[in-house]
């Protein structure tokens, strides 16, 4: 018993601190998956949403101390209990979501790595026994140094991520696992392989033969049933492939325009997915770096999920006069974790990307 305690406590430690660094590394992209978890659609529990960003920090920091706890042996009953009650919530939760089809990643790895419902339940489960194991062995979980050494590392693994939780709200993430990083080229990103596996469908067709309904399967041929045809409906039966950018896209009220500005040699984007919300101190820096981008040669727009009258306004209340297009929201939240944040693009390469804290650190 003490063997599988150690492993399972090597185990379950190493894998918290993971997944939490991970996601503390982006609490923003997290607390959008929790809001996506607190819509009406999935828990129904929409009242927390506007307290999503700060569940986010709370969690991710509370998940990689946990295993630091673990790990260095401070206060084993304290930690294994707080370890079971947050796995049985998470095994909850995914399974729920993959047993209902409401959440299509629970973002448990953030970006770095996408796991579908059901891969997420069972990486739940397994880890739930593993945590079993440690209960039902808590006295064999002592701590690795003394007494007061254990308490001075405990206390700074609080203290230093819940530093690096705000350095990275307050900066970007430090390590950038989207398609749209420094680097990548956004066009690219959008293309699909001529070869690229398409998605398979079951057609259920319904007929009336002799008053009597009848369903047969296919995989999209119609049937040739002696009968009424009553209706169809289809069921995904495996996805096909998705690039890696699908719902980017820089629109007018009369074009899609995307091409033509990821064909762009020198393009700063502005981009906040809700100029209602956008952040009165970031938004006071635009008109300077208007200015300062123009005369450096560049062609600057904006890219918002708001409509007209809040792009007026906000030109009128900061000064400016470049122009905002049309983007889906959710694709600007993932373009940038910043509103307003700032893009350079070459011919539709990411060559800069800040948050609005640092526009001023901008190579124009």
């Amino acid at each position: 018993m003490r063997v599988l305690v150690a492993i399972s406590r090597i185990f379950v430690g190493v894998l918290f601190i993971i997944s939490g660094l991970i996601k503390l590394n982006d609490p923003l992209g997290f607390s959008y998956k929790l809001q996506e978890y607190f819509s009406a659609d999935v828990l129904n529990m929409e009242f927390l949403i506007p307290y999503a960003l700060g569940i986010s920090v709370l969690v991710v920091v509370f998940e990689v101390v946990l295993g630091v706890f673990l790990l260095i042996g401070y206060k084993p009953k304290f930690t294994v209990w707080s370890l079971l009650l947050m796995i049985v919530f998470f095994t909850f939760l995914t399974f729920y979501s993959a047993y209902f089809d409401k959440v299509k990643d629970c973002g448990c790895f953030g970006d770095a790595l996408k796991l579908t419902p059901w891969e997420s339940f069972i990486k739940d489960v397994i880890l739930l026994v593993f945590i079993l194991i440690l209960f039902v062995g808590v006295k064999y979980i002592h701590p690795v140094f003394g007494k007061l050494q254990t308490t001075i590392f405990a206390l700074l693994s609080f203290i230093l991520s819940l530093w690096f939780g705000f350095h990275v709200l307050e900066h970007l993430p430090a390590v950038d696992f989207r398609a749209y990083k420094i680097g990548a080229n956004i066009s690219e990103g959008m293309s699909v392989p001529e070869d690229a596996p398409k998605p398979i469908q079951e057609y259920s067709w319904t007929f009336n033969v002799n008053g009597e309904e009848k369903t047969i399967k296919t995989n999209g041929s119609y049937p040739s049933v002696d009968g009424d045809f009553v209706g169809v409906e289809t069921k995904v039966i495996q996805e096909g492939y998705q690039p890696p950018i699908y719902d980017f896209s820089i629109e007018s009220d009369e074009e899609d325009l995307t091409a033509q500005f990821l064909a762009e040699e020198k393009l700063i984007v502005v981009v906040s997915y809700s100029l209602e919300n956008i952040e009165k101190n970031g938004a006071l820096k635009l008109k300077s770096l208007q200015d300062e981008a123009r005369k450096k040669g560049y062609k600057i727009i904006g890219l918002t999920a708001s409509g007209e009258d809040a792009k007026q306004r906000i030109k009128e209340t900061y000064n400016i006069d470049f122009e905002f297009y049309l983007c889906d929201e959710k694709a600007l939240k993932t373009v940038v974790r910043s509103n307003p944040g700032v893009l350079e693009l070459d011919k539709g390469t990411v060559m800069q990307k800040v948050h609005w804290n640092d526009i001023e650190d901008l190579n124009l």
